[in-house]
């Protein structure tokens, strides 16, 4: 770690849109191990760089050199070994994004040295189904889960149920529709809920808990969507998350415990 308290650099960006990017970051100690659907931290200084229309910050009394971190999904697969990748949501008010979206590729940063979590597919027993349920950037550990999985086996069958206001926020979704197409046993089922604004999107529409409970998510799926074939995964918005919660208990789905495993797994986002 240098002087500054930076461990890894940059190496390359991709803006999705103007609030959703894709960063690659390379740790100078190299890629530590970790399962796919484990988080790690990312982290910059309280005197690096905003983007020009955040919200301006009150007077605080942290030290510049303090290290403003956050906890991020990683997305790459296990296998990764030139860089770790996060998809990053920018919220103009927050502490660390409006510095995240100010870098450049070259610029310097900290990931912490270490993975964590337990919203992995070790939850769900390998002759289930699995159906990974998302909003925005809570895909971010299904695209670990699924670069990691999906391509070494052709008998699991999956499916990603992906929800954003808009088409243009569907994260991943070339990479998501091009697995489908190659990959038998993989499902992609994105969903917009403000079509009105939208007006080039043909595809489903609505909240995505009421996409949960319809025959037309088992055709989509390619597999029942029930409690005694399938595992369902949630992960983003805390009221979608609730209302799959509902929706999927009145269904006798139930979720985990650390002492019984369920047939639901949460990772609440925020």
């Amino acid at each position: 770690m240098t002087g500054d308290g930076y461990n890894a650099t940059l190496v390359k960006r991709i803006d999705m849109t103007v609030r959703l990017a894709i960063l690659q970051v390379r740790p100078d100690d190299g890629i530590p191990a970790f399962t796919a659907g484990q988080y790690t931290v990312l982290a910059l200084r309280k005197d690096a760089p905003r983007i020009a229309d955040a919200t301006p910050e009150e007077p605080s009394d942290i030290p510049p050199d303090r290290l403003i971190k956050r906890a991020y999904s990683i997305t790459s697969g296990s296998n990764a070994v030139d860089f770790l990748e996060f998809y990053v949501a920018l919220m103009n008010s927050g502490a660390l994004t409006p510095r995240l979206f100010a870098l450049r590729e070259g610029d310097r940063l900290f990931v912490g040295p270490r993975a964590k979590g337990l919203f992995t597919l070790d939850l769900a027993p390998a002759d289930k189904n699995i159906l990974m349920v998302a909003t925005g950037t809570g895909l971010a550990p299904y695209m670990s889960m699924l670069r990691s999985h999906v391509l070494n086996t052709q008998n699991q069958p999956i499916a990603v149920l992906h929800g954003a206001n808009y088409s243009w926020d569907l994260g991943y979704r070339g990479e998501l529709e091009s697995l489908r197409k190659t990959c038998p046993n993989f499902g992609y089922v994105p969903v917009v809920s403000r079509p009105e604004e939208d007006a080039d999107w043909r595809g489903r529409t609505g909240l995505l808990p009421s996409w949960i409970n319809t025959p037309d998510l088992d055709d989509a799926c390619g597999f029942p969507v029930a409690p005694d074939k399938t595992n369902v995964f949630l992960c983003g918005n805390p009221a979608m998350i609730e209302s799959a919660l509902n929706i999927l208990t009145g269904l006798n789905f139930t979720e985990g415990t650390r002492k019984e495993p369920g047939t639901i797994h949460v990772e609440k986002y925020w």
